[in-house]
């Protein structure tokens, strides 16, 4: 809260609710005060106005920012600059460790520059769920989940007793121990309120609750009406020493659902059907809001489920209004009902409550779906938005296949025998069957669903295949009770769905590894095994890098094709196998009806669940407590670890920001690069390579490839980092043709290296870098190592056809150049092969957000070429960051010299 509030629209009130009094600033009076469509606002762009109300004080947030964000119905659309500040914060610990790290190094160089280290505290509350670090090294046993907890806190000691520090030494900072549920579920059932309260001279205030996070998915809170988005750390970074968001007021895409689901699809069907339709609508960028009567045949986490994917289809966040519903989830999920009652009264006080037949919002754009029309459906085999119809997978996986093999000669029909197996594999295999991630596991309808899938298959004499690596991986512990208490849990186990852990699991990266036999016979022959999933990513080498090929599905689906074996089984026609008396078993005969299903969640899920399990939330179990931990403002860093250790980024700093811009002229090409590269290609969460130069650098510390851990477990260490960006085994630079993995040309010496290699000759050489990209750099994960780790191999700016909002405002954040093609403009037409040399002509200190730009190529015959550009510096708060080499940089010398 501002104390300098200047409330121009005299909207400051009182609501009363039960006896209690609340302060709460209304919208239905700036709208009485003059400012006309308050009323046929979006109900998302209704939560950032109240925000603006909020913090007024003339100087970050004036009467013109508030008026135009109004003035907003009349366009559907804006290009004015807000300052926005959310409620809260949202951490996992893979950018949690990092984040962390970096406020340890600011209290170190804020000592540097002589100022009080206690400034570099978060001012609103922050919360950090340790939920991305467990694997899956045991699974279909009884004691898979104590096995991989016990792996889990002997691989990370070092990190969560670094964690442990900064929960001593930062204010408004509490950590979830690991074991407890993913950050998203937990959010969801526990943390979010919907309606925020914060005490302020002695009176209660209530607004919306709102929050950004440090994981794309923050977004799913959404569904339960809390608008929150992903940032990149450093970003959540800022945001948490008081730094506002600085966002153009966005436009907003109405997504109208109408009639509901027919009998045997899901949720999961139904945001893999939303994420293709928004994809081909181009959203990034954009909210979107969905409205119309088909949300009166959803449950909330059916909601819940379509809002966490809002990374995948583009979007800034998929919004739901309050309504019923909301109030329905949050005495089921345990909430008081002081808590419920004010979200009620606050909502239908503000506006901001749904009900049906009340008028549409308006909205810059929309588009309709017909519930009734959706199909069983997958999505892959590389692409969240590839949605695959369940009757055609086997037709889409052998059309794909040809682009999925390492080998372009690998034949079609190739067979691998498995050392010591009674099997033989082939393409299609399906290797992993994961039940994991956020986007499904906090949804009853589709666990619960997977959980009956499994009973009658059970009592129909079916097993999953030998070569099939299962796991079960709740986002809860909720979860868990619900799927014992409704009978299911033995079904699961006995077709090797045994808890595994609390945690993301195969969707971040973290599926351990296949069967050794398994892993050989695959790459010996090039055969493209497949992953199924219930999980939101399934990108090139991020699931399991011996398996290329990956499909997003319903939990239900996922047991499903572990007892099929293969993707190249058509579930519609083929029987999954046979009963002890030999008749065939289908798909249709093992299949839940939707009634099923909802008496089963009816009768088994209670708030007393909930509230159980989330009592005592923060304290973790003996192991946990049993971490020893440092203390003290400042941090005392080991030289010799290989988890933390104090990044350079500040190393040198001025007190003051230069006025100068630094040209980029006579800059090499670091690598060139396709579409849809994604954060997951520029910096990998998964496996370290043993032949890589991560590996290489913690080998020569003392660490056994047994050890190496993960990079996102490792991200707390730059020199891990920076040698694992572009390190991804898929990733494909056209200056190296047919060469897959981490690998460029040194132009000087023509020689093919690792790309850190050559960074680091660059570098030493003073040679600038750039990278050369198509359309949607950056997709994926909000990774803000994917910056960083770019900017620590010299790179100064990257010039593509698109970015992703996260990954461009990430790049901004680190003091890279982020750059457009013009219209009609690409590598491609530039003819690029990485000998050239590049200047960027115009960049000067009189730079301007989206300045036109022209990139001039000298060829190495001394052709020149020049195309046109523009800078993706969208904001004057932006261009402030990267005049002082970043966010972070900003905000420091803001603290250090008093003006924050």
């Amino acid at each position: 809260m501002t104390a300098n509030r200047l409330d121009s629209f005299s909207t400051r009130s009182t609501l009363t609710v039960d006896g209690k009094a609340y302060d709460y600033f209304s919208l239905p009076k700036a709208e009485a005060a003059g400012l006309e469509g308050v009323s046929q606002l979006p109900f998302s762009l209704k939560v950032l106005l109240e925000n603006l109300l909020r913090y007024e004080d003339g100087r970050s947030v004036t009467d013109a920012d508030v008026k135009a964000l109004v003035a907003w119905v009349k366009d559907r659309k804006s290009d004015h600059e807000i300052a926005y500040r959310p409620a809260r914060v949202l951490m996992q610990d893979f950018t949690g460790v990092p984040a962390v790290v970096d406020l340890a190094t600011m209290r170190a160089a804020m000592k540097q520059l002589g100022g009080d280290v206690n400034r570099i505290n978060p001012l609103s509350p922050v919360d950090l769920v340790i939920d991305h670090s467990v694997q899956v090294d045991r699974f279909g046993t009884p004691t898979a989940f104590e096995e991989n907890v016990d792996l889990e806190m002997e691989r990370n000691a070092e990190r969560y007793s670094f964690l442990r520090w900064g929960q001593g030494a930062f204010n408004n900072f509490r950590v979830v121990p690991p074991g407890t549920g993913i950050c998203h579920q937990v959010n969801l059932e526990y943390l979010a309120k919907t309606v925020w309260t914060a005490e302020e001279d002695g009176r209660t205030v209530a607004y919306p609750d709102t929050l950004v996070g440090t994981d794309s998915h923050t977004t799913m809170v959404n569904g339960l009406a809390v608008l929150g988005w992903g940032v990149g750390g450093i970003e959540a970074e800022a945001a948490m020493l008081g730094q506002p968001v600085s966002m153009v007021i966005p436009e907003v895409i109405g997504f109208k659902l109408t009639g509901k689901l027919k009998e045997g699809t899901t949720a999961t069907d139904l945001v893999l059907t939303v994420t293709q339709m928004l994809r081909k609508k181009g959203v990034v960028g954009k909210f979107v809001e969905f409205y119309g009567e088909g949300l009166d045949n959803m449950v909330l986490t059916d909601r819940a489920t379509i809002a966490n994917m809002a990374p995948e289809y583009g979007a800034t966040c998929g919004f739901f209004p309050i309504d019923g519903e909301t109030l329905n989830y949050l005495r089921l999920s345990g909430r008081d009902d002081e808590t419920v009652a004010l979200v009620e009264a606050y909502a239908k006080a503000q506006g901001m409550w749904r009900e049906a037949g009340s008028p549409d919002p308006v909205f810059t754009d929309t588009l309709e779906l017909d519930m009734s029309t959706v199909e069983p459906s997958l999505a892959g085999p590389k692409r969240p938005q590839d949605r695959v119809p369940l009757s055609t997978v086997p037709a889409s996986f052998r059309e794909s296949l040809p682009t999925l093999t390492k080998n372009k000669g690998t034949a079609a029909d190739a067979v691998a025998e498995v050392a010591g197996a009674d099997y033989k594999l082939t393409h299609g295999h399906v290797a992993i069957a994961a039940i994991t991630s956020c986007t499904n596991t906090s949804n009853p309808d589709v666990m619960l669903g997977a959980g009956l899938v499994a009973k009658k298959a059970v009592e129909r004499g079916l097993t999953v295949k030998p070569w099939v690596k299962t796991s079960l991986a709740p986002g809860s512990k909720v979860v868990t009770e619900y799927l014992r208490a409704a009978g299911v849990q033995d079904a699961l186990d006995a077709l090797g769905f045994n808890l595994v852990g609390y945690g993301c699991t195969t969707c971040i990266g973290n599926s351990g590894p296949l069967a050794e036999p398994i892993s050989a016979a695959v790459n010996a022959s090039d055969l493209v095994v497949t992953s199924v999933l219930s999980g939101n990513r399934n990108f090139e080498g991020r699931v399991n890098p011996d398996v290329r090929a990956n499909y997003l599905a319903s939990p239900m689906l996922v047991v499903v094709y572990a007892i099929a074996g293969s993707v190249l089984v058509n579930l519609d026609k083929e029987p999954l196998g046979h009963d002890k008396d030999g008749t065939p078993v289908f798909l249709r005969d093992i299949w839940p009806t939707s009634a099923e299903i909802r008496e089963t969640v009816r009768s088994v899920i209670t708030s007393q669940m909930f509230r159980g399990e989330y009592a005592d939330v923060f304290s973790g179990d003996a192991a946990w407590q049993a971490i020893q931990a440092p203390e003290g403002e400042t941090y005392e860093w080991d030289d010799a670890s290989t988890y933390v250790k104090m990044p350079p980024y500040f190393d040198g700093m001025s007190p003051v920001a230069s006025d100068e811009i630094a040209p980029i002229n006579g800059a090499r090409a670091l690598a060139i690069l396709g579409d849809s590269v994604t954060t997951d290609h520029i910096s990998p969460a998964g496996n370290i390579a043993k032949n890589s130069p991560a590996a290489r650098y913690l080998t020569e510390h003392g660490v056994a490839p047994a050890d190496f851990n993960s990079y996102g477990a490792r991200r707390g260490n730059h020199e891990v980092m920076m040698r694992g960006t572009f390190a991804n085994v898929r990733i494909r630079n056209e200056m190296v043709p047919g060469v897959e993995g981490g690998y460029t040309r040194h132009i000087p010496t023509g020689e093919q290296l690792s790309i850190y290699d050559a960074a680091m000759r660059y570098i030493d050489a003073g040679t600038p870098l750039v990278v050369v990209a198509g359309k949607e750099y950056g997709t994926g994960s909000s990774r803000d190592w994917a910056a960083k780790g770019t900017m620590l191999l010299g790179v100064k700016g990257v010039i593509a056809e698109s970015f992703e909002r996260i990954h461009r405002s990430n790049l901004v954040g680190m003091g890279i150049l982020p750059l457009v093609f013009g219209e009609g403009w690409d590598r491609a037409k530039l003819g690029l092969d990485g000998t050239e040399t590049f200047d960027i002509v115009g960049l000067g200190n009189d730079l301007k957000p989206r300045q036109a730009l022209t990139l001039k190529v000298t060829r190495a015959n001394g052709e020149v070429v020049e195309a046109p550009l523009v800078c993706r510096i969208d904001t004057l708060d932006e261009l402030e960051y990267y005049k002082n080499g970043g966010i972070l940089h900003y905000v420091l010398r803001r603290i250090a010299s008093g003006q924050a």
